[in-house]
């Protein structure tokens, strides 16, 4: 309320006896108001955190708190009816009045929650926060792929993976013991290297492979909660040697077409008959009888023709 208390209008302007009393008057509004210390927390699987919800404002005495995970499944209660409840039942706690401590945290606890608190005697009855909580885990040991030994001159492929880790790994590639950088043109010892390297993914793709390339590889995953790494694995890179593959080939073909033709002179010569006429086993044909047999047009049966010898 703004009072003003004007002196004669005859008084000159500036006159340091003209004022104005202003007053300001003050009134309470009842309503339950939280807040956060920080909406985004996160922690290192099986460490402690807290879900920070304070009460700033609140006339009613013993308000109804609660709190609720949210996940794609819909919301689900963690604190209800003054218990802890769900997963968190024999991990987590309720620090007054209405911050939530989880006391070993799992990947599992990753998710939003909504701190809900209900005040029946103030105005306005009902506040809400929501926490994005995250639990980083460290990765485990990744899978790591090298070729033992490459031919000069062709593409190779080394893989490397991890799935445990969250947030999701990066990937690095080490050759005897040097990091593979991204680009091979910013170092001395792999300018001269060919291929490419995807830390999402953990390929190392060496598009034409030379000898220098030869050595042992191995591979790390990382996240913001730490790193595992694999064994080192030897890669070797060798020469195709095309005058000794040419010479095999055509050692195979002359002996190849020796083996015919023996065979085919074996076979001109008999040695592969299946059947041989000796002396021995030589049949005379057997004598006739003297009668020659003839069958009769119109007869069924055989007669003696008209002339034959006694």
């Amino acid at each position: 309320k703004t009072e003003a208390n004007q002196l004669s209008p005859s008084a000159p302007a500036g006159d340091p006896r003209l004022c104005v009393q202003e007053t300001v008057g003050y009134f309470s509004v009842l309503a339950v108001v939280l807040k956060t210390s920080n909406e985004a927390p996160w922690t290192d699987e099986f460490d402690r955190i807290e879900l920070s919800c304070l009460i700033e404002s609140i006339s009613t005495s013993n308000p109804r708190i609660e709190w609720k995970k949210i996940t794609n499944e819909g919301p689900s209660y963690v604190y209800f009816d003054k218990k802890i409840s769900g997963d968190l039942e024999n991990r987590a706690m309720i620090r007054e009045p209405a911050t939530l401590l989880i006391t070993n945290a799992t990947r599992s606890d990753t998710a939003k929650y909504r701190c809900e608190v209900t005040a029946a005697d103030d105005q306005r009855s009902f506040d809400e926060i929501v926490i994005d909580l995250v639990v980083r885990v460290k990765p485990v040991m990744p899978k790591c792929s090298v070729p033992k030994s490459v031919p000069f001159g062709k593409s190779a492929e080394l893989s490397c993976v991890e799935e445990e880790g969250f947030p999701k790994s990066q990937y690095q590639w080490f050759k005897n013991k040097e990091e593979v950088p991204d680009d091979h043109k910013t170092s001395l010892k792999f300018f001269n290297s060919s291929y490419t390297l995807d830390a999402d993914s953990g390929t190392l793709q060496f598009i034409t492979v030379r000898k220098e390339d030869a050595g042992e590889y191995f591979c790390r995953a990382k996240n913001d909660a730490g790193y595992a790494e694999c064994p080192p694995q030897q890669m070797e890179v060798y020469d195709i040697d095309v005058l000794g593959i040419l010479m095999g080939v055509l050692v195979v073909v002359i002996v190849l077409m020796s083996i015919t033709a023996g065979i085919c002179c074996a076979y001109k010569r008999g040695y592969f008959s299946t059947q041989k006429q000796t002396g021995n086993n030589y049949k005379v044909p057997a004598k006739g009888d003297g009668v020659d047999y003839v069958r009769a047009e119109d007869e069924g049966d055989f007669r003696h023709k008209s002339s034959f010898v006694i």
